[in-house]
């Protein structure tokens, strides 16, 4: 699923990195946002909803939904649709709510 020879672009995705999603090995491509390198390697999940427990994945594309949220590198809830990938990124689904009650988040 990667266009490595754009028609008009011209050649593309010419950095390849390794990236881990659920501490699994993924290609991807410095060029590349987390949400594209992941669809680009078959991965469709990329969380549950919070209301009807539904898988999410892709949506919009832009950053205006809240589709492709997920754990990048330790911070919750990142749209992975508006950044790019680099090396040994760690990518996580968001399954639960995060937790913001504890220690240093106002408790």
């Amino acid at each position: 699923m990667h266009i490595k020879d754009h028609p008009v672009l011209g050649p593309q995705l010419q950095d390849p990195v390794t990236i881990y999603f659920n501490d699994q090995p993924y290609m991807a491509y410095k060029q590349q946002t987390v949400a594209a390198a992941l669809i680009a390697n078959g991965v469709k999940k990329f969380g549950l909803s919070r209301k009807l427990v539904q898988s999410r994945g892709l949506f919009c594309s832009r950053g205006r939904c809240c589709s492709c949220y997920m754990t990048v590198n330790g911070e919750d809830h990142v749209r992975t649709c508006m950044i790019r990938v680099e090396e040994g990124m760690e990518i996580y689904p968001n399954l639960e709510d995060p937790e913001v009650r504890g220690d240093g988040h106002g408790d």
